[in-house]
């Protein structure tokens, strides 16, 4: 017989202490407090900080290398971990939905397996019925999947509506934010903003994300020249890398708006280290089809207002007119005006960013969801 123990598989390379590390604390507490492990195997080493944010009485770390690839390598080495472990629930995360690990599990005696939907499609996918012998072998393949997690009613809508597995696999649990994190990183706001050197006084709005062109991130820049020239006491924040961020660089230049910019590349810790804190405003311009938005939920839950795009799921997380504003996507006028009406009234930034914390306490809280996610498991 297995042991007590949940294996969560993230498909990521823990270097910060980002969403995913902070639900995996969460998920691995709530287990403890019940009398369960909590094995996490990431595909690559933990930077020290993680190691030590992770580091719980009933938690133990191993790696799998590439293990979101689809690789006889890595489904070798999940094997190991499992005969090491011996969980009796596996859990994929950042994995992709075609792989050998859910027969992998079977084949070590696992009793449930679990899969979280985290990926946002293409600009303007629309979801279609898959052919029938596309059906018949992803159902085969994920035959042994007792559940997957859609991050989104927008997630849920793709998956169930390709009809890759039967619907009564699929339930919605949102992702999570750490609202006492967010609270607390609030009062790191002012050394936030002198660690980056931005000017006293201006109003701050910022993008987290990673720097590709599915981001919006081009499309910010096109709304920060007009925000600039109307105010310009406003002060742009970019935190994130990418292969982007060069030519983001030289537009800023060519715009002549780069001392009014920042770019902090990752920052390791956004909730606790003040990103947040020190933002008047926070944005999200996705062109794709984002399937959930985190940088809103963390926004929200930190009393900010949010401006993001009407794509995938993030219209289930801001709510336009109460919680922050959404725009079409490339609308660069629009993202401008929104900008600015949010940078022209105080009263209206602390108005949708109360708002903001209420709907992430109820819909958001990483406690409530991941809780839920436990009662999932049976456990």
């Amino acid at each position: 017989m297995n042991d007590n123990t949940v294996l969560s598989l993230f498909g990521i390379d823990p270097y910060r202490i980002g969403s995913s590390e902070i639900f995996a604390r969460e998920l691995s507490a709530q287990l403890g407090a019940r009398g369960w492990n909590s094995a996490l195997c990431f595909q690559a080493e933990l930077a020290g900080q993680v190691r030590r944010f992770l580091d719980l009485p009933n938690v133990s770390i191993d790696v799998v290398e590439d293990n979101w690839k689809l690789s006889a390598k890595a489904t070798a080495r999940l094997f190991r971990v499992l005969g090491k472990r011996r969980p009796r629930i596996l859990h994929l995360y950042f994995t992709g939905f075609l792989s050998a690990y859910p027969w992998i599990a079977k084949l070590r005696q696992v009793e449930k397996v679990y899969f979280t939907d985290q990926g946002s499609q293409p600009e303007g996918f629309v979801p279609r019925r898959a052919p029938s012998w596309k059906r018949a072998s992803m159902r085969l393949i994920n035959h042994p999947i007792d559940g997957v997690i859609s991050v989104s009613g927008y997630g849920y809508r793709n998956f169930t509506e390709r009809d890759l597995l039967p619907k009564s696999r699929f339930h919605i649990i949102y992702n999570s934010v750490d609202l006492a994190r967010a609270a607390q990183g609030l009062a790191h706001g002012e050394e936030f903003r002198r660690r980056w050197q931005i000017p006293p006084g201006r109003l701050v709005v910022t993008q987290v994300s990673m720097m590709i062109p599915e981001k919006g991130l081009e499309d910010l820049l096109n709304a920060a020249r007009e925000v600039v020239k109307a105010e310009p006491n406003t002060h742009f924040v970019l935190a994130g890398e990418g292969a982007q961020r060069r030519n983001l660089m030289q537009a800023a230049r060519d715009f002549g708006i780069d001392s009014h910019l920042t770019f902090t590349g990752v920052v390791q810790d956004p909730l606790a280290e003040g990103l947040y804190g020190a933002s008047d405003i926070v944005c999200q311009m996705s062109r794709w089809e984002e399937v959930f938005g985190y940088v809103n939920a963390e926004a929200m839950a930190s009393g900010k207002p949010a401006v993001g795009t009407r794509v995938g799921g993030m219209p289930e997380i801001i709510q336009d007119g109460e919680t922050g504003f959404l725009v079409e996507r490339r609308d660069t006028a629009a993202m401008a005006a929104k900008i600015l009406a949010l940078l022209r009234s105080p009263a209206l930034r602390i108005r949708m960013g109360e708002a903001g914390r209420r709907l992430a306490d109820q819909k958001f809280n990483h406690r409530t969801n991941v809780a839920q996610l436990i009662e999932l498991y049976g456990i």
